[in-house]
């Protein structure tokens, strides 16, 4: 009974332990799923909801894009032109090699990119370990950005605070058109929220490239908004990542930018999509329902249920002493063998092999056993010792000596074969 009690409370120790680490996990992943991502679902600040609602009322046609670029084609309802995808970055769900390609071709068959990049705003749902992954931002734009200058915070202990815990309120940033535009008609300037600390950021343009520079930021003066060509598409990119989120669309000229460039890309059968997939909308599962379920956690109570009876009753407390029968001599030899053969080099081996062979020899016949070169010409008079083999075995012979590698199996059968020559008498 007492043995039953111990490992009682050993297991369910061990239960406490698992669900402790478990719980925990949990737990410190629950500050970043409460922070909600840019997607058109979402409906608090930092979603898209607004945007996509708003579209739909004015009869723009919008989707929400579960699956990733290489089945973008595949869309239903989607024509092969006139259609505007709107990508915000960081994403939550990493970019594949084999998505650009086909995101390249749907964009030149003459259709709109628009990237919104978080940097020149820093908003909640952009604070990722990883960061902003200028690999996917250069790969999706074929533009290159570096950062300049310093944050808004000027005071380095300020700054460091505020990179920990966050501003004590949303600043905006501003961006202000550098001349006009179809996209920029009406707009004085457009704001972007930002929750944490920012650098400014400059573009790069490729040497076989070329990009039109529409507005910069009003507080750094640095490009904020491009537009480049790309076959019959375009593709847009702005470095303000909330422009059209939830909490920012209706703030300064946001709805008419959005407007504009609807407008102007999107044609009379086009689609505005929504990348919901790299935020975590993915089409096929979602872990956040997943854990939401409460079958799971039933199922979890009943297998650690089953688990503890299964401790409790049909586990052996005290395993039985077996006593295994002890080696032959034959098996000692054996593993002895093996031992030998994984730590011995076969130039060494062979060596060996060879005295002992050259020592047998000399003792059946009238050699000095003093000498120490090999009897060679016992070997070479002895009418039934092949040539062949007699060259094997010196080549052999010579390997060993050089230390170079020399197959034992097949010279010890070798040696056998002329140790049988040798013990034959002669006619």
């Amino acid at each position: 009974m007492k043995e039953r009690l111990i490992t009682l409370g050993c297991a369910l120790g061990a239960l406490a332990l698992f669900l402790t680490i478990f719980v925990r996990s949990e737990n410190a992943a629950d500050a970043r799923r409460d922070i909600p991502r840019p997607t058109s679902e979402e409906r608090r600040g930092n979603g898209y909801h607004a945007a996509m609602s708003w579209l739909d009322q004015e009869r723009t046609r919008t989707a929400s894009l579960r699956n990733r670029f290489d089945r973008l084609a595949d869309q239903p309802g989607l024509a092969p032109a006139g259609n505007l995808l709107i990508v915000t970055l960081p994403a939550s769900v990493g970019f594949r090699t084999e998505e650009f390609r086909p995101l390249e071709r749907w964009v030149r068959a003459g259709n709109t990119l628009l990237v919104l990049a978080a940097l020149a705003d820093s908003p909640d749902w952009a604070i990722t370990p990883g960061g902003l992954a200028s690999g996917d931002l250069t790969l999706l734009t074929g533009l290159q950005f570096e950062r300049v200058g310093d944050t808004r915070v000027s005071d380095p202990v300020a700054r460091m605070a505020a990179a920990a815990w966050g501003l004590a309120r949303a600043q905006r940033g501003a961006l202000v058109p550098n001349r006009p535009h179809a996209y920029l008609e009406g707009v004085r300037e457009a704001v972007g929220l930002s929750d944490y600390p920012w650098r400014a950021w400059t573009v790069q343009v490729p040497y076989d490239g070329f990009v039109l520079s529409l507005a910069h930021s009003r507080e750094t003066g640095e490009g904020a908004l491009w537009t480049r060509p790309l076959g019959s598409g375009r593709i847009i990119v702005s470095t303000f990542g909330s422009l059209f989120t939830n909490r920012a669309l209706g703030l300064a000229d946001n709805a008419r930018l959005l407007a504009n460039i609807v407008g102007t890309t999107v044609g009379p059968k086009g689609v505005v999509l929504f990348d919901d997939a790299h935020q975590g909308l993915g089409a096929g599962y979602d872990p956040a329902k997943f854990y939401r379920d409460r079958r799971l956690y039933a199922t979890v109570g009943i297998l650690a249920g089953l688990w503890l009876a299964w401790v409790l009753g049909s586990t052996r407390l005290r395993m039985p002493v077996r006593r295994g029968p002890l080696p032959r001599e034959a098996e000692l030899v054996r593993a002895t063998g093996r031992f030998l053969a994984r730590v011995l080099r076969s130039d060494a081996g062979a060596r060996r092999m060879f005295e002992h062979f050259f020592r047998r020899i000399g003792e059946q016949t009238s050699l000095s056993r003093e000498t120490s070169a090999p009897p060679w010409e016992v070997l070479e008079r002895h009418p039934r010792i092949a040539r062949a083999d007699l060259q094997q075995l010196k080549g052999w012979y010579a390997d060993a000596c050089a230390a170079r590698r020399v197959p034992l199996t097949r010279l010890h059968n070798l040696i056998v074969r002329i140790d049988s020559h040798l013990d034959q008498p002669r006619h």
